[in-house]
């Protein structure tokens, strides 16, 4: 019986292939299906034995890569002190305080408290909740092609009605803007508790606003009374060549929303805004948000010492280098073959090609050349690059010539 370097047989992963099959429970007909083994850096290994290079990371999240040793300590330590102890808020655990601190540093000037939860749409629902209580309002306003989660709050404030409709009535009242419309915004006023955007929309097709564009929503949000809450769970930590994205408009949002690379691996959201903001979810009544495992002590000792590498190895600014010549490098190869408009900032890439069919049979050509990639949620047609900040120049160089073998395989 065959095994691999971690002591698994070939029987053994046929099981787990098994079991996933039959008990888990399906999102889509045709799930990928790579029966992963391990993952250090930017690779994945499967159960074949072979590295498959990650162009997703994990959609966003394995930022300082797969398993960095650094994370992978802190958890070690952290395993050997506690795992949950009490509910989010009640005892003083030193990583969260920790994390909480460090992570209140790095964020924009005036964002210095943070509530942790467990995902991205976690801490939507608790932005909008806040936006709420805060203002005394009831309206939200969002844009076309937004995507800030799957519960129903944060569904109701994405901008894809395919995947509201089969959900029957959400929480209302929420205004649609089109994304990148400074005219449009005019539409904010006093009604408004809260207004939710991506810096960079990204299951909306990878869409970079105009320059104008966000110093512009955060003047009305200001004007109007409205909190500005920018849903950075994808763009943050590094990925478009900026700690934070909305550094690079020099806006400072009410709310920042974070989740994905924020626990280093590991399940963690936040909501960063002033304590004196978010002191109103803990009066009238007190206890107004609560969560039991939001901040686990584990997680954040992840996300702390994900932080403290990306920090001392200036990774946003690598990826701010990187990104711009692996994007030159990839229009020059990619768009003479079919595809069009390569575009992003930093790490953080798209790019269209001409249906979903043929979108479809790149990926799997990519695939069985052992490159993970994927399309966007609401485009079918675009493809979006999210590697691993740590991925080295030469790799990301050899995976444009993969991705340009595979385009001339399928088209």
């Amino acid at each position: 019986m065959m095994k691999d370097e971690t002591g698994s047989s070939s029987s053994e992963f046929e099981a787990w292939r098994a079991a996933f099959a039959r008990h888990l429970a399906p999102t889509s007909a045709e799930p990928i299906g790579l029966v992963v083994d391990r993952a250090e850096g930017p690779w994945i290994v499967g159960a074949d034995g072979r590295r498959y290079l990650d162009l997703l990371s994990g959609i966003g999240v394995a930022n300082v890569g797969h398993t960095h040793p650094r994370v992978a300590a802190a958890v070690e330590a952290q395993n050997r002190r506690h795992h949950h102890v009490m509910v989010y808020g009640e005892y003083i655990q030193e990583e969260q305080a920790r994390y909480a601190e460090e992570l209140c540093a790095a964020t924009p000037a005036g964002l210095d408290a943070v509530y942790f939860v467990n995902s991205g749409a976690e801490a939507v629902e608790g932005a909008l909740k806040l936006a709420r209580k805060a203002t005394g309002r009831l309206r939200y306003v969002c844009f076309a092609g937004a995507y800030h989660g799957d519960t129903f709050g944060a569904l109701s404030v994405g901008g894809n009605r395919l995947y509201q409709q089969p959900f029957g009535t959400l929480l209302s009242p929420v205004q649609v803007l089109p994304f990148g419309d400074e005219a449009a915004l005019e539409a904010i006023d006093d009604t408004v508790a809260g207004v939710i955007v991506e810096p960079v929309q990204g299951e909306g097709g990878v869409r970079v606003p105009p320059d104008g564009f966000l110093p512009a929503l955060a003047a009305r949000c200001r004007r109007a009374g409205a909190l500005l809450i920018l849903d950075e769970v994808m763009t943050g930590f590094g990925r478009t060549g900026r700690l934070f994205a909305c550094e690079r408009w020099g806006v400072v949002p009410d709310v920042l929303v974070l989740a994905k690379a924020l626990g280093g691996g590991y399940p963690l959201g936040g909501f960063v805004a002033s304590r004196d903001l978010l002191a109103v979810l803990a009066q009238d009544p007190p206890l107004s948000h609560v969560t039991t495992f939001g901040g686990h002590p584990v997680s954040c000792a992840a996300g702390r010492a994900a932080l403290q590498v990306m920090l001392e190895e200036r990774l946003p600014e690598r990826a701010e280098l990187v990104g711009e010549a692996w994007r030159a490098s990839l229009r020059a190869r990619l768009e003479p073959l079919g595809a069009q408009d390569v575009r992003g900032l930093g790490l953080f890439v798209g790019f269209d090609l001409p249906d979903a069919a043929a979108t479809s049979r790149f990926v799997t050509a990519c695939l069985e050349r052992r490159v993970l990639l994927g399309w966007t949620l609401h485009h079918d047609n675009v493809i979006r690059l999210c590697p691993p900040l740590v991925t080295p120049s030469d790799v990301l160089t050899g995976a444009v010539e993969t991705m340009a073998e595979a385009l001339r395989a399928v088209t």
